[in-house]
């Protein structure tokens, strides 16, 4: 099964805008040289610029067929880096409207070559590190809506998990299966001592599991994320094999 989002091309595309600007908004609410817990070693200032980054990375990746070499990593001299975030922001989103989802792209998965992966994988990006920042400053996390935390849990699984950990060479200690399942939606983790696999199944999917993770999509979300403790989700059955689950995403998506 490819990698395709489980939300419209549009959906996502708003989402990189209004996600942009909650991260400026929860900047503002915090020093610059703010310490974010969940990206060791980063300040607020170094979140923002860092997506900022990661935003003109995709345009090239999008612009030119080909992983970028050089591409603009900081605001030009005078420029906030709310306007630098800002400014990539505005600018990717314009080169995925003119593309399109299905068009031919570039991209560092071949289960999706196409410029959907990098409408996906930028609204995720913005998201989660929008998450980071509003923890770090203290306020309130503003709403992941249901659609949106589904399509991430989903892209958590199959890239991350199912596509990111092979390309590292890493895979698990012990053979485990784990159900995800959140708002009717339902995936399968496979880990083994040869590698790790992920895909969606049907919300009655009978498969014998290890243990099942579940709860509300913006927590099973976050969770999967380490933007979220334990607690977030409900795990019934082997929690080992549940902790192996969470301890290899933290490996594919540091």
């Amino acid at each position: 099964m490819t990698g395709t989002s489980v939300v419209d091309h549009g959906r996502l595309l708003d989402v990189i805008g209004y996600e942009a600007e909650l991260l400026v908004e929860a900047s503002r609410a915090g020093a610059p040289d703010l310490a974010v817990p969940t990206c060791p070693g980063w300040t607020v200032s170094e979140v923002v610029r860092h997506v900022g980054s990661v935003h003109r990375a995709a345009s090239h990746w999008l612009l030119r067929g080909e992983a970028p070499r050089q591409w603009q990593r900081d605001p030009a001299i005078g420029q906030t880096v709310q306007g630098y975030l800002r400014e990539g922001a505005d600018a990717l989103r314009d080169v995925l409207a003119a593309c399109g989802p299905s068009a031919p792209a570039a991209t560092w998965w071949d289960g999706d070559p196409t410029a959907g992966f990098w409408c996906r994988r930028m609204a995720h990006e913005t998201t989660v590190h929008r998450i980071d920042t509003e923890q770090a400053a203290g306020v309130d996390s503003a709403e992941i809506a249901t659609d949106i935390a589904l399509d991430g849990i989903d892209e958590a699984l199959l890239l991350w998990f199912g596509h990111r950990l092979p390309m590292l060479g890493v895979t698990g200690t012990r053979a485990a299966t784990v159900a995800v399942t959140a708002a009717g939606c339902r995936w399968i983790t496979r880990m083994t001592s040869e590698g790790t696999v992920a895909r969606r199944v049907a919300a009655d999917d009978a498969e014998e599991v290890d243990a099942v993770v579940s709860g509300e999509p913006d927590h099973v979300y976050l969770w999967l994320w380490g933007r979220q403790g334990p607690g977030a989700v409900a795990v019934d059955g082997d929690e080992d094999a549940v902790g192996q689950l969470w301890a290899l995403l933290r490996l594919a998506t540091r």
